[in-house]
């Protein structure tokens, strides 16, 4: 069962993507120029040879747009921030503005096979169903 926990403004700067997950304890979530909902997570990998071997980027995931909520898909940024440490490269990705977030996801999935559908989930929901029967 989901609860809701009161902001902690104390935790963070809620312009930014860690900030905002720190503040509200639950990744930031946009809505994509696809129509479709999406939370993001920072992760970091490490890439020997690099001078900080550390690279941090968004992992994007991408939800059902109608019925219950789950996970239909993801997008990977590629890497945005490094760092000497794990630590190092996520607080660096983490201190992007939500809006500079936002403009990865959006390029992100304009480079998807055909952008992906464009109509809003409210719109969908608000389609004429086809009827089925009426060949019965």
């Amino acid at each position: 069962m989901a609860q809701f926990l009161q902001p902690n403004f104390d935790a963070g700067d809620v312009n930014t993507v860690g900030g905002y997950a720190a503040v509200h304890g639950r990744p930031a979530a946009f809505e994509g120029s696809d129509g479709y909902s999406y939370s993001v997570e920072i992760l970091a990998d490490e890439e020997h040879g690099q001078h900080q071997p550390w690279g941090a980027y968004f992992f994007f995931v991408k939800w059902t747009r109608i019925g219950a909520s789950s996970p239909e898909g993801h997008i990977e940024s590629d890497v945005l921030k490094r760092g000497a440490t794990e630590a190092e490269a996520r607080e660096r990705a983490g201190a992007m503005k939500l809006n500079d977030v936002k403009r990865v996801l959006d390029e992100l999935i304009a480079r998807q096979p055909g952008g992906g559908p464009k109509r809003k989930w409210w719109d969908a929901m608000n389609a004429d169903t086809p009827d089925h029967d009426h060949d019965a």
